[in-house]
């Protein structure tokens, strides 16, 4: 039917749009967890960082010194005759490092001050009450070193006993 000039006929304009909240609330989201996985990150860095920051019984090394040398590329890091990664049972360290101060443990002879291992404990560790935890099942032991790195397929502990 025609619009007669009596009849009110359509509004002009163009329809009324409701606005969607749903990319605003996405985006408030994806920020609030970026804010908490940022701060959790720092605070598991943090507690990392002084767990190993400490280790012994009585004169106890943390961690030992970076490895010298580079690896052949596409290859494993070369075994060091020194390097207390390779070490084994039965085998004795010494600690390089300045006395009170961070521990730099080298493979050695044995003899007098060396610490003879007495047992080894390969994969995770996570830090110094595990190491303490782990040595006070072996018979003997006085000191106890840990090596806690990024990957946890490198961490190890070492049970010691001076000489």
């Amino acid at each position: 039917m025609p619009y007669q000039s009596g009849d009110p006929g359509p509004e002009p304009g163009p329809p009324r749009r409701h606005r969607s909240r749903g990319p605003l609330i996405a985006v408030a989201v994806i920020f609030t967890a970026l804010v908490v996985g940022g701060v959790s990150t720092l605070f598991l860095l943090r507690q990392r960082a002084e767990e190993a920051s400490v280790a012994t019984a009585t004169e106890a090394p943390p961690s030992p010194a970076p490895p010298t040398g580079t690896p052949e590329p596409g290859g494993a890091a070369p075994e060091s005759s020194a390097d207390p990664r390779f070490v084994k049972v039965g085998q004795c360290v010494r600690n390089d490092g300045p006395l009170g101060g961070q521990p730099k443990l080298a493979i050695t002879e044995c003899g007098p001050k060396t610490y003879e291992v007495l047992r080894r404990f390969d994969g995770a560790t996570s830090g110094e009450k595990d190491a303490e935890a782990k040595c006070a099942r072996v018979e003997g032991y006085t000191n106890w070193y840990f090596f806690d790195s990024e990957l946890d397929t490198l961490d190890f502990v070492l049970c010691l006993k001076l000489r």
